[in-house]
Formats: structure tokens, C-alpha cells, sequence
């Protein structure tokens, strides 16, 4: 085939975008059903209680109410992304400020309310936990003491107290790494609790009143995982489950979850109407799906000539309450807390513990966001002690081609080395700066996910290629790349494919957003199919144009052979167009390649108050070919002001098991003021495991900013700040210690 066109390779504008600026999108909190209910919900003020009693009599007598239930009212069976654990409501024991005890479906917001104030719930405080070093303790509650019990431990429970997860990774003789070093250096740290801050909240709705069928309308990313989550906790089969496709304002990982679909059924099947559920933002912020804060130790041995010989690593991370918000229950990007060196001795034991705090989930990249702060500033603290420079001492110890990572992976066509070169010699790392500004580094990879996606090709009678997918964009601009794929198969336009989204019930399974798979998954699956739908188009065009079927070729969407072309609407019109499809599922494998990026923060830090300044950002990225410039350079850009966010200001804040910061007023998330100039520098190649040797870009830019911001604060004024957010008030006291000193 000659394709005379390219869409590949080309800036094409979002599909959705003028939808979602017109407000002509329609997202979950926006649809509505004939005799809908308003679902609310009571939660704990506790964060570890026994539930005495509750009594509901005055909620139900309040008109208006249609529903009331408690976790008495609900069977005791348990809910979960992969590690199955939490109960729909509270059943007998609140875990944290924030569980849901009792709901109600009502008439409207304002009467559901009220008849949430009318519920009485008396409880005997317990003593919680909330560190998750003190909850592994022998001293400290057991909070899940049926916790062997579980589906979906990623092993048989360890022995170490609350910890559902203990993951080791480890490659040559750790003992004999230490030994043959010269020096070696420990060092801990912290990094806090970090809400998503996706715009749009939760929010559901779930039709259950019928006989044979569920119909529900979430804002969920994988509505596939969750139809059988769901199918399991109301033993109904998950074929009479139909989940409707509706916007996604933003998600981050955090729309991966649950959340309170499950409630909502059971509110629509008591009250027997459609029931809605919305989360404001102080439920959000007060009992969402956060990422992960951590406590990480890394004790590495080294050469005096700065060769790293064994690192040991150690990362707790606290789950809260449940783990059923994760869909790998342990966290995989643990793997990274030994970075991206090669180091022939090396052990990583991270441990996934509950707490008595809101539940975390995931969030992009997770888990790596944490570890390589850590590693990174690490790093950086090692090469001062040996007085060597950090960039060189990055040099000397980064993975080459031919390297295995530090938990044994054999990656093929290394360009680490490549993204730290470019990313030192576009920041002018050498170059003199003013006084109180430093520039710091840090580095990372980031492995392609996996799953699995279906995809169906037909054709309009006018001829336009329609994408039909059951899989909602997150706001990525995931569909836009996709219609990009179609028409470089089908040489035509972009703006000639329409994608048309499925419910659930018209689609073979597809793993959802997340993980960087969808370009590498879905997009193998949308090649496939066109590739498909191609075949069947020669074949079909071959008798009317009177040649042999190799003969003929589909270019600028006409079908052409021997000097005679046709419209693929006249093939349609003479042939009925019936078979005129494609459809393929794939799924994929973990690539031999990885991707690796390098970033550079110059920083300059106010001595009289601490406060620190981005100036620049630098980050250099190993691409494979650019499907959409920029669609690419977007999801570059947002992970760098994400990850700004992380690295400086972004923290929910715990008293006692609550959140505190309740509201974006309190919630600090960066605003345009914030932003730093950003330079983007890409290494590329011609080697990447999505189509048209691609490689996906949408989380790892937020990975490294954090590391190369700390490294730059010290690079400034001598100060580390080992403990995120690197705020003001920490470099001011640390520069106070400092003076004193």
C-alpha cells in the first residue's frame, strides 16, 4: 500500500475540546433519570470506633425520604479494586474520619441532608494508629485482624503487624556489595499525603430498579474492572451490569476507584428509583483515594572513585485504612528506590501497612514519584561527601546499554546517559549563577503498562472510518491519538474518523486509562483493526475494479489499481458494505524498552524567608517517534507543573487521623503565577513498543521534579530538605539551624 498521507506525526487539536469548552460535554454529575434520587451520606467523625448502635427511625419518617441504610441493611461481603477489603459501609467498626456509616436517598440534596442529622450513632472510641512505621509495631492494634481472610493478597500475609503487602526485590549478595565498599552512606526521608485535585469529583449514577439489568453512569476510568468488582459484591452476573460512557474531567489515578457506586445500588434498589450521588470537595479531599505518603531509608556503598558497589533500600507506605483502592495492592513503582544505576549488589523491601487514616489509591506513576525523590537526593548527598561533582557522579554510575537495572531488568537501547547529557547541556549546568541560586538534577524511567483493549472498526454510509471503543479519555487527548491511527491506516483526514463510544454490553473487555498503556495497548488494538478493515476493503474493491486483490491499494482514502480508483462511500454503495468492519482485542506483554528522562530545576531561594522560586525547569525525554506533537507536549508540560506542585506546596494535612486542609483554598495546588519556564529537550530514537515505535509520555514527567528541585535548593543555600513539600518555612528553619551551627 501506498499511503500518499500521513496523520502520524502531526499536531492535530483535541477532538473533544470544543464539547468540553462549550459545555456541551457531558459528564456523570450532569445526567438524570425520571424520578431520580439524591444519595448522601453519613460519615465517621471517629477514626477508630466501635459502632454501639445506630438508629435511623427519625431519617426514615422525615418526608421526602425514600431510603435509608446502614451497614446492618448490607450483606458482609467486601469491595475492592484487587485486594478485597473494605466493607460498602461500615460494618461494626469505623477505620477513619471519614467512613461511611448510614446513607439516605431523598427527594432532593437539601432533604437528604436533613435526614442525615436526623441519624443517631453512638460509638466507643478505640485507639487508633496513624503512623505505619509504629502500626508494623507488635504493640500497635491489629485494625484488620481477619485480614488472612482477604481476596486478593498479593501473598500470604507476612507476620509483621497491619502490613498487607512486603515486596522484595534484590539482585547479586547485598552483604558481600557492603564489604568490597569503601564508604557508606544512609539517609531517610519522607514525602507527604497528596490529593489528585482533578476539578470534577466523584460522582454516580445507578439505575437498579429494574429486573435484568444495572445501568450505571460514572466518571471511572476502567468501567470494565469495575462492572466485575461490582458484579461480585451484589452477586449479580456482570453481564447484566452496563456501564454507560460519560466525560471524565480529570483523573490523574484517582478515578480508577469505586468510590460510591456500590452504595448508590443498593439506595436504588431500596428505594426503587434511579438514585445520584456527587461528592463535594470537602468529601473529596477528606475521604478520596490520595497518593501514598512514605517513609524511605537507602543506605548505599561506594568506591572512594564514586563506583556504586550495593544499595539496600527500605519504603513504607501507608494505605490507610483499606487497600481496596488499589488496583496492585503493593506498590510496583517501589522497584525504582534504587534508581536507574547500575549496581551489581541491591535489595528494595517495601512494605504497604495499614493505618487509621483516609484510604490511599493510586496516582500517576505511582509510588515513583516518592522513591526517586529519595534516590535523587540521595544522590546528590553522597556525591557532596565524596566531593564530586552530582552530574558526574550521575555519569560515572548511570545504566548503558548492555547494564541490567538494579532489580535485574535487561532493557534494550538504553538512552539514559543520552537524557542526562542533553539535559546538562541545555540547563548550562556548569555555567556560573547569581548568588542564592542553585540547579539541581534527577533522573528516572518509566516501563510502558499493560492490559488489554478491544477495538471495532466500521464504516458510514458516506464512507467515514468509526472507531467504536468502550473507553473513556481521561482528559489526555487519548481519542484524538487514536482517530490518528485510523486515518494513517485508511489515508484519510483525521477529522473524517469518529469515534463512537460503547456502553460495556456492545464491547469485548478493555483494561481502561492508566499505567501509560493506552497508546502502547489500545493503540496496537485501533492498528489492528483498521489494518483489518484495509484487507476487507481490497478484497471488496478488487472485483469492481477488475484487478488481482495485490494490486490494488487504498490511498487518499480512494481504492486505486491499474489507472481506476473508487471512493470507499462507492464501494459501500455496491457491495452493501455488511462486512465492511474490523475488530481486534490485543493484549499486550511488558516491552523490552523503557523510556528515560532527565530533569534539570534552577531555583533561586530567598535567604530573609526561605522561599523558593523555580526559574526553569529543564527535562530531556527519550521519545520514540511523536504521534502528535502537540498532544505530546501537553502531557510534558502538565506532569512538570504536577510534579512542581508535589515538589513545593501540595499537602493534605492530618490532626489526629483528620484532614484538615478541607477546601483549594487550604488545599495548595500551583496556579499560572507558579509555573517556571519550561524547556523541553527530546532525545529521540527509532525504537518504542506502541505503534509506529512509539513510546508513551504521559506520566513520567512529574517523576523527577521533586529530586531536582530539593538537589537545586541545596545547590543554593547549602540546606537539604529531606521531607516533602520543600517549603518555606522548612529551608527557613533549616537555614536558622545552619547559622547557628
Amino acid at each position: 500500500m501506498a499511503a500518499t498521507r500521513s496523520a502520524i506525526g502531526q499536531s492535530i487539536t483535541r477532538g473533544e475540546g470544543p464539547d468540553k469548552v462549550s459545555g456541551k460535554a457531558v459528564y456523570a454529575a450532569d445526567i438524570s433519570l425520571p424520578g431520580m434520587l439524591w444519595g448522601k451520606v453519613l460519615r465517621s467523625p471517629y477514626p477508630y470506633a466501635r459502632i454501639v448502635s445506630i438508629d435511623t427511625s427519625q431519617a426514615q419518617a422525615l418526608p421526602g425520604v425514600h431510603a435509608v441504610v446502614t451497614g446492618q441493611d448490607l450483606p458482609e461481603t467486601k469491595i475492592g479494586r484487587r485486594l478485597v477489603d473494605m466493607p460498602v459501609l461500615a460494618q461494626g467498626v469505623v477505620r477513619f474520619v471519614g467512613e461511611k456509616v448510614a446513607a439516605v436517598a431523598a427527594d432532593d440534596p437539601d432533604i437528604a441532608d436533613e435526614a442525615l442529622l436526623l441519624i443517631d450513632v453512638e460509638y466507643e472510641e478505640l485507639t487508633p494508629v496513624f503512623d505505619a512505621e509504629e502500626a508494623m509495631g507488635p504493640d500497635a492494634p491489629a485494625l484488620h485482624p481477619d485480614m488472612e481472610s482477604y481476596r486478593g493478597l498479593p501473598q500470604p500475609p507476612s507476620g509483621i503487624n497491619n502490613a498487607f503487602a512486603h515486596i522484595t526485590w534484590e539482585k547479586g549478595d547485598i552483604e558481600q556489595g557492603f564489604r568490597e565498599s569503601d564508604l557508606v552512606f544512609e539517609h531517610k526521608f519522607t514525602a507527604q499525603l497528596m490529593h489528585q485535585a482533578y476539578i470534577e469529583p466523584h460522582a454516580c449514577l445507578v439505575s437498579a430498579e429494574g429486573p435484568d439489568q444495572v445501568q450505571i453512569w460514572v466518571n471511572n476510568k476502567d468501567p470494565y474492572m469495575l462492572r466485575d468488582q461490582l458484579a461480585a459484591v451484589w452477586s449479580v452476573p456482570a453481564e447484566s451490569i452496563v456501564l454507560h460512557p460519560s466525560t471524565i474531567g480529570g483523573d490523574f489515578g484517582g478515578k480508577g476507584s469505586f468510590m460510591d457506586v456500590p452504595l448508590c445500588y443498593h439506595l436504588s434498589k431500596r428505594s426503587g428509583r434511579p438514585v445520584k450521588m456527587i461528592m463535594d470537595y470537602i468529601q473529596e479531599l477528606m475521604a478520596g483515594n490520595p497518593r501514598h505518603p512514605a517513609v524511605m531509608t537507602i543506605k548505599t556503598g561506594v568506591m572512594r572513585d564514586g563506583t556504586i558497589k550495593a544499595r539496600q533500600a527500605r519504603a513504607v507506605f501507608d494505605s490507610g485504612a483499606y487497600g481496596a483502592f488499589k488496583p496492585t495492592v503493593y506498590l510496583g513503582g517501589a522497584d525504582h528506590i534504587c534508581g536507574v544505576y547500575k549496581i551489581p549488589h541491591a535489595k528494595i523491601d517495601s512494605y504497604t501497612v495499614y493505618t487509621n487514616n483516609v484510604p490511599r489509591g493510586h496516582m500517576r506513576s505511582p509510588a515513583k514519584p516518592q522513591v526517586v525523590f529519595a534516590v535523587e537526593s540521595h544522590m546528590d548527598m553522597i556525591a557532596q561527601e565524596l566531593g564530586m561533582d552530582p552530574y558526574q557522579f550521575r555519569l560515572k554510575n548511570v545504566m548503558r546499554e548492555g547494564d541490567a537495572s538494579p532489580v535485574g531488568r535487561h532493557w534494550q537501547k538504553i538512552k539514559a546517559s543520552e537524557t542526562l547529557e542533553a539535559a546538562a547541556k541545555a540547563a548550562g549546568i556548569d555555567q556560573p549563577k547569581p548568588a542564592n541560586t542553585g540547579r539541581g538534577m534527577a533522573m528516572t524511567d518509566l516501563v510502558q503498562g499493560t492490559g488489554r483493549f478491544a477495538a471495532k472498526i466500521g464504516l458510514s454510509g458516506e464512507g467515514r472510518p468509526q472507531l467504536h471503543m468502550a473507553f473513556w479519555d481521561t482528559g489526555t487527548g487519548s481519542h484524538t491519538v487514536l482517530r490518528q491511527m485510523v486515518a494513517e491506516e485508511l489515508t484519510v483526514d483525521v477529522e473524517e474518523v469518529q469515534i463512537i463510544l460503547e456502553d460495556t454490553a456492545h464491547m469485548p473487555y478493555s483494561s481502561g486509562s492508566g499505567g501509560s498503556r493506552v497508546t502502547y495497548t489500545a493503540g496496537q488494538a485501533v492498528v489492528g483493526a483498521s489494518r483489518v478493515l484495509r484487507e476487507r476493503l481490497v478484497a471488496a474493491a478488487s472485483p469492481l475494479l477488475d484487478a488481482p486483490e495485490e494490486q490494488v491499494s487504498l490511498e487518499n482514502g480512494r481504492l486505486v489499481a491499474l489507472g481506476r480508483s473508487m471512493s470507499i462511500a462507492e464501494v459501500i454503495s455496491r457491495t452493501g458494505g455488511d462486512a465492511l468492519t474490523g475488530e481486534t482485542s490485543v493484549t499486550s506483554e511488558t516491552p523490552e524498552l523503557t523510556s528515560f528522562c532527565t530533569q534539570v530545576a534552577e531555583v533561586h531561594v530567598d535567604p530573609e524567608t526561605g522561599e523558593v522560586t523555580v526559574k526553569k525547569i529543564v527535562t530531556a525525554h527519550d521519545t520514540g517517534a511523536i504521534l502528535n506533537p502537540l498532544n505530546h507536549q501537553g502531557q510534558v508540560e502538565g506532569g512538570l507543573i504536577q510534579g512542581l506542585g508535589y515538589a513545593l506546596m501540595e499537602e493534605l494535612q492530618l490532626e489526629d487521623g483528620q484532614i484538615s486542609t478541607l477546601s483549594f483554598g487550604d488545599y495548595k495546588i500551583p496556579t499560572s503565577a507558579d509555573v517556571p519556564l519550561m524547556e523541553t529537550v527530546l532525545v529521540r530514537g527509532n525504537a518504542g513498543p506502541a505503534p509506529y515505535e512509539s513510546k508513551g509520555i504521559g506520566e513520567s514527567s512529574n517523576i523527577p521534579v521533586a529530586g531536582a528541585i530539593a538537589n537545586a535548593v541545596f545547590d543554593a543555600v547549602g540546606v537539604r530538605i529531606t521531607d516533602l513539600p520543600v517549603t518555606a518555612d522548612k529551608v527557613l528553619a533549616a537555614l536558622k539551624a545552619k547559622g547557628s551551627r
